[in-house]
């Protein structure tokens, strides 16, 4: 009987001591999750400087879009190799 307690108590030893000292033990968990949480930083900043740029490129986009529009509108441009038709419609 006293053998048998010896050995689980040697059992349980060896389970405690890999759970604390051992590959896959606590300090290589806070580890890890030290490594975590500065990876979520980085793809937070990388997630709100992707949208800024994403912002400014579709404001260059439509921004452009919308000169030019009012460039052919209201005052007649055209660009180089391109024939302008205008159609009015009568005034009633």
């Amino acid at each position: 009987m006293r053998f048998v307690t010896l050995a689980l108590l040697a059992l349980i030893g060896l389970v405690h001591a890999e759970l604390w000292f051992g590959k896959g033990g606590v300090s290589r968990v806070m580890e890890l999750q030290g490594k975590l949480a500065e990876q979520k930083a980085t793809n937070e900043a990388a997630r709100t400087r992707n949208a800024q740029m994403d912002a400014e490129v579709r404001d260059l986009k439509e921004g452009l879009e919308m000169v030019e529009e009012k460039a052919r509108y209201e005052l007649g441009m055209v660009k180089p190799d391109e024939i302008l038709v205008q159609v009015s419609t009568p005034r009633k």
